[in-house]
């Protein structure tokens, strides 16, 4: 099936047709702003001026449409009428495409394409006006008019009119879909065939359209399914709310609750088909199959179901003989069961794919008790299947749906038997609008009695359905004496009596009639209940759904879907099955343990099987499908444990398969839920084995022994967390020591999957103990900050990442750290807390975690209930294996410059070659790599002991899962770049370890000296008189201990460096040269030009030298890695003119000052412009003087080139001179971001044309 191409179709066709019929509508006088009264009045007609100022003329039946269509405006708005009028006309375009694919119209004539392939004019126009569609003589002379007059105006009212009329002669079969008392969406209806940009068109172009086998009937799936109804039907559903869906999550994030028209696009989901066999073959089909053993006792389960063709079901569990007795007791409740009894719903049917599976299995259940197809598929509608929906046009596509199952299996279902087939299939209605005073009307031939029943009946209902689209299913309807209120409704009594009161009363009645068929449904008890819920969190909640579910639904009002689990129990009979499919996170949350105990207590369940976490793509949450019986008996359940198989759905079901035919396979297991109620919070943990449950027993919590605590959330993370290396180091806490002075304090907040320790490079902003933090009022006019337990903040412990998309991991920390709601931490004595933090990081720490979430949301309090068996003998062995790991873990941290404890480049080391220097750090890597890994399989050898689990884990580890790194030859070349460029601003030094500049006065770190003029050997250059010729001042002495001591590589003067193509500038400017007087000072004159080559390989930058590979380096590639190592919060900043290259130079931030751009603008950028235009200059020359025509290509190619650079940089000039005059100063307090703007987005003026925005910095992508 070609999802792309439905999905394309269905969001397009939305758009036209919405757009369609809001200009139909502009074209009668109606907009959303107003809707026109009549410019002119007739006896028969009105006239109404169009939004484009012409008038138009509409008759006695158009202006009655027009009235109802105003009247539905007023009372539900102009957006949901014009939504509402687009998803009918798309419904009922869908629908005619699938009957007239599969040969289902009552004339049998193709409306919307041809049979004859390569036909673009459809058959009922070829055909018209002999065709079978009502047409009158003057209808029959309207066509032939517009078939010869043949323009394309006529063409298309053509069409429009054989459509309507199509449609008005469905209205007589699928009354549902084809409604007759909707006749104003008429006048809002346009369509033709032959607009390459039209609906049709769209849908039936064999090149870009939907195919059409995706509509056919006889069309298989893999497993001989078929496709051609339910998965189309589903998807143009759920394709077709895309955008609306997207609309209402992107509200969401502005705080706008789910109201009730958009409760549908939020929730739909469609439900893969095998999914949804596997629900109804274990809940429908299990009530057969009960029925069948209870009368027969030696019948097979699991061969009856192969015979049945149901792939999906899964045999009772192997049970004690007690329970094999209790069971085969309760089966005999089934044994005078027929097919006629089994009453099924969908609560939530949405386009009807679980209700075409019931209808399945009940073909195959009705055909196994001697019943005709043809026969049985009246007895399924009228009492088998049940269905209701919040959304109308799900209603619309699930009524069409049946009727249209009911078609494959007879093809005389449509005309009836004894009348039309009328599924009971319905959307909910709200009581809102029936008029009450009606009331008086009805029931005037029953007795008093009856009729006062009848009133507060209705009356209540009345009351139960107001603002019903809010809940939808989960609404809670009392019994009532349904024979006496449709009685009530039936007889009403104004024949004859018309008067001002009674206006209206037969509007009321069918409103009523909508209504008492609605909640018949959802009073009824059934003997399956099989639903996809919806799913939403209570705090998108609307107020009225969320008050609503929070009086009515108390202890399960997490999610929808919680509510709607209790709502469908229920529902169902004691004896009853449900099916659903949910997330699964009511197995193990604490929020659903009221939810988990519920279905242990009043349920059984039966089977269940647990996706792998992102395996339904439709889905944005991890999901499990289950059934269980609707009262509890004491037994196990199957399970299949489907959450290590990745690959999506269909390896999902061929797993399923497999476990259902292999019970050893090693993912299925059976378990009773007693087991469940030996873990703290009952979650539903069907995989342990005794030990795990040993365990639990016998240990201690670990919240007993240790204190896990969620902390700080400051309510703003942009305002007050920032990376460590953004900050003044003098306010950095680690840095100076000094906290009362301090500002930034390091910050626990997660990060990537790491163990022992690392992620530290976030700080809080926590002066004065927070004072900022805790006032501060966000846009909503509350304090935003959550600081929680600060009594533990600055106290040694180990962090861990609450949501991580690898395992589980854990860090210790010393003191002097806060940490956060998403790094939360844990705290005990020393070596407590040593003990804890090595099984966190064993293998088994993963599989006691899955016991309370499969998700990858770790939380303190899932923390907490991990049982932590303790082994004194073992305590010793386990600290220094935990310390030398934390030891090798800080070691690998802090060799990378984002780390606040790194000291130089393990690269800048004393050897002669960068070569010799790479291998003894990746000796180094590799040492501390594969020690750690000793380390760690010895840990979890330990544990693995102290547990008792040797037979179900081995302690081995696999590479991927040690958090340290080994050597990367590219990468520690680009960071030995980036070290040098540090050393090149000042912010390193060769002559000192660890951070040296930061912010604040930077002669108090460096001290400039007289710079004398050398000559190209670098030998000082005297004058006549001998003495020393002085060029301006370096920065030639750094403060080592309080003493000012000689620097071998002193940091640039006015922090700026400029990046060219070519080497314009002199080399104690230009970037290449900087770097190469680098390498010579860390390894020597001799070996440079050796280093230089082996730098340039492993940049693999193009270029014919190793200076012009670097320089490509530093031109196309260094400031992305910058971005990338530094997370978008650069140091460095990039003065960038644009993609010609015409000028790039790097600032570091911490060196700013108000001058800084005025003396980039002039010092540089005004040279490198010089300069650019004298190379312009020789390559012109080179044009006119040279013989050789390689040469003068060459030239002109370069003139090409300077000329867009000149070009760009006067542009950048203009750009950066406004900025330079405005002398901006930054706070390094307001981080890279704030700060970075400052100089992005800057406004040149064009003549003639709109300003130019010039960012002047790299965008920070």
């Amino acid at each position: 099936m070609n999802k792309n191409a439905i999905k394309k179709f269905a969001i397009e066709a939305r758009k036209k047709l919405i757009d369609s019929v809001t200009d139909k509508a502009g074209m009668l006088g109606i907009t959303e702003k107003s809707c026109s009264e009549p410019v002119t009045r007739g006896t028969d007609f009105e006239v109404y001026q169009t939004i484009a100022g012409t008038e138009i003329t509409l008759n006695r039946r158009q202006c009655e449409q027009r009235r109802r269509l105003v009247s539905q405006i007023e009372s539900r708005g102009f957006e949901a009428v014009v939504e509402e009028v687009a998803y009918t006309w798309f419904n009922r375009i869908c629908a005619i495409r699938f009957m007239e694919v599969n040969d289902y119209l009552p004339n049998r004539v193709r409306v919307l394409s041809s049979e004859k392939e390569g036909k673009m004019e459809p058959d009922l126009v070829t055909q018209a006006p002999d065709v079978d569609l009502d047409l009158t003589a003057q209808e029959k002379e309207e066509i032939i008019n517009w078939k010869m007059s043949g323009t394309s105006e006529d063409t298309d009212k053509l069409y429009c009119k054989l459509f309507l009329k199509q449609c008005h002669q469905l209205q007589d079969i699928l009354p549902g879909l084809f409604e007759a008392d909707s006749d104003y969406m008429e006048l809002l209806f346009g369509i033709s065939y032959t607009n390459k940009d039209d609906v049709i068109y769209m849908l039936v172009n064999p090149e870009t359209g939907i195919p059409e086998a995706d509509f056919n009937v006889s069309t298989l799936d893999e497993e001989g399914n078929p496709t051609g109804q339910v998965e189309i039907i589903g998807w143009l559903y759920q394709y077709y709310n895309t955008e609306l869906k997207d609309d209402t999550f992107a509200k969401l994030k502005k705080n706008v609750k789910i109201t009730k028209e958009r409760i549908p696009a939020a929730t739909q989901l469609f439900t893969p088909d095998w999914i949804v066999r596997y629900m109804v073959e274990n809940s429908v089909g299990r009530i057969w199959i009960e029925h069948l053993r209870a009368v027969d006792p030696s019948i097979d389960e699991k061969a009856t179901a192969e015979r049945f063709g149901w792939k999906y079901y899964l045999p009772e569990a192997e049970q004690e003989e007690s329970v094999n007795v209790k069971l085969a007791e309760i089966r005999t409740t089934y044994r005078d069961l027929k097919p006629t009894d089994i009453t099924c719903i969908d609560p939530c049917m949405g386009s009807g794919h679980i209700l075409i599976a019931m209808f399945d299995v009940l073909m195959d259940i009705y055909e196994s008790a001697g019943y005709d197809k043809r026969e049985a598929v009246f007895e399924i509608v009228e009492h088998n299947i049940h269905g209701l929906d919040i959304d109308q046009r799900a209603y619309q596509l699930a009524y069409f749906a049946v009727m249209m199952k009911g078609r494959g299996y007879n093809r005389r279902f449509l005309r009836g038997r004894d009348g039309k087939s009328k599924p009971k299939v319905y959307a909910i209605v709200e009581s809102n609008d029936i008029n009450r005073n009606h009331l008086q009307f009805f029931g005037t031939h029953l007795s008093e009695m009856e009729r006062n029943l009848a009133v507060m009946q209705i009356e209540g209902l009345l009351d139960t359905f107001k603002d019903a689209r809010e809940y939808g299913s989960i609404l809670n309807v009392d019994a009532c004496d349904w024979d006496v209120l449709e009685r009530f409704v039936d007889d009403l009594g104004t024949a004859g009596q018309i008067s001002f009161e009674s206006v209206g009363s037969e509007e009321t009645q069918e409103q009523l009639r909508k209504l008492l068929r609605v909640a018949r449904n959802l009073e009824h008890k059934y003997d399956a209940v099989v639903t996809n819920p919806p799913y939403m969190g209570s705090s998108n909640m609307n107020p009225i759904l969320g008050k609503f579910i929070k009086d009515n639904y108390t202890d399960y009002k997490s999610d929808f879907f919680s509510a709607f689990i209790i709502k469908c129990s229920r529902m169902a009979k004691e004896q009853g099955y449900l099916g659903f499919l949910t997330p699964y996170v009511w197995m193990f949350i604490q929020s659903y343990e009221k939810l988990r105990q519920y279905l242990f207590t009043n349920a059984t369940i039966q089977t269940l099987i647990q996706f792998e976490y992102s395996a339904f793509e439709e889905a944005t949450v991890p999901i499990c499908t289950f059934v269980f019986k609707n009262s509890y008996v004491d037994k196990k359940g199957c399970y299949l444990r489907l959450t290590d198989f990745r690959g999506g759905m269909e390896v999902q079901r061929e797993k399923a398969l497999e476990a259902i035919h292999n019970h050893q396979c090693g993912f299925f297991y059976e378990q009773n839920a007693k087991q469940y109620s030996k873990i703290q919070g009952n979650p539903v943990a069907y995989w342990i084995t005794d030990p795990i449950v040993n365990a639990f027993e016998t240990g201690e919590a670990l919240g007993e022994i240790a204190v896990p605590k969620v902390g700080l959330q400051t309510g703003d993370v942009d305002l007050f967390v920032r990376k460590w290396y953004e900050c003044e180091i003098d306010k950095f806490s680690v840095i100076t020591l000094e906290y009362k002075r301090c500002k930034w304090f390091p910050y626990n907040n997660g990060g990537s999957y790491r163990k022992w320790y690392g992620n530290n490079d976030e700080v809080v902003n926590w002066f004065d103990n927070g004072r900022q933090v805790i006032n501060h009022i966000n846009k909503a006019g509350k304090h935003g900050a959550r600081p929680q337990n600060r009594e533990y903040y600055f106290k040694p412990g180990a962090t861990w990442s609450a949501i991580s998309s690898g395992a589980f991991s854990i860090r210790l920390f010393p003191r002097g750290y806060i940490f956060s709601n998403a790094g939360m931490a844990v705290f005990a004595e020393e070596d407590t807390l040593i003990y804890i933090a090595g099984f966190l990081n064993s293998k088994l720490a993963q599989i006691f975690l899955k016991v309370f979430n499969e998700g990858l949301n770790y939380n303190q309090g899932d923390i907490a209930k991990i049982p932590i068996l303790r082994n004194s003998n073992k305590t010793i062995h386990i600290k220094e294996l935990v310390e030398n790991n934390y030891k090798i873990a800080k070691a690998d941290w802090d060799s990378f410059e984002t780390s606040w404890d790194f000291k130089y480049h393990p690269l800048v080391c004393k050897t002669d070659t960068i070569v010799e220097a790479f291998d003894q750090w990746q000796l180094e890597c590799s040492n501390r790599f594969y020690q750690l890994k000793i380390n760690e399989k010895e840990l979890n050898r330990i544990f693995i002991d102290i547990y008792g689990l040797q037979n179900e884990l081995m302690p081995e580890i696999e590479d991927k899962d040690i958090t340290v790194r080994k050597a990367d030859l590219n990468r520690e070349i680009r960071s030995f770049i980036s070290y040098a460029l540090g050393c090149m601003f000042g912010r390193y030094s060769l002559n000192k370890e660890g951070l040296i500049y930061a912010g604040g006065n930077f002669d108090e770190f460096y001290k400039k000296i007289d710079e004398p003029l050398l000559d190209t050997a670098d030998e000082i250059i005297l004058d006549s008189n001998g003495e020393v010729i002085i060029v301006g001042e370096k920065y030639g002495k750094i403060k080592i201990d309080n003493e000012w001591k000689d620097i071998s590589f002193g940091p640039n003067v006015d922090n700026c460096i400029p990046i060219t193509d070519q080497e314009y500038f002199s080399k104690d400017e230009d970037i290449v040269a900087r770097f190469e007087e680098f390498v010579k000072k860390v390894y020597g004159v001799d070996t440079l030009e050796e280093n230089l080559d082996f730098i340039a390989n492993a940049l693999g930058n193009k270029g014919d030298t190793s200076r012009e590979v670097i320089r490509n380096y530093f031109l196309k590639d260094f400031y992305a890695d910058h971005l990338k190592v530094y997370q978008k919060r650069p140091i460095y900043w990039l003065f960038d003119s644009g993609k010609q290259n015409g000028f790039k130079a790097l600032i570091y931030m911490h060196r700013y000052d108000a001058d800084t751009v005025g003396r980039v603008r002039t010092d540089y950028l005004h040279r490198a412009q010089k300069y650019v235009e004298t190379a312009m200059q020789s390559a012109q020359y080179t044009i006119e003087n040279a013989t050789s025509a390689s040469e003068k290509s060459k030239a002109t190619k370069a003139v090409t080139k300077y000329t867009k650079q000149l070009a760009e940089m006067k542009i950048y000039d203009e750009a950066i001179a406004h900025i330079a005059n405005k002398r901006i100063e930054i706070d390094l307090d307001d981080g890279v971001k704030v700060n970075y703007a400052k100089f992005q987005g800057v406004e040149v003026a064009q003549e003639g044309k709109k300003a130019l925005k010039v960012d002047l910095l790299a965008k920070l992508k």
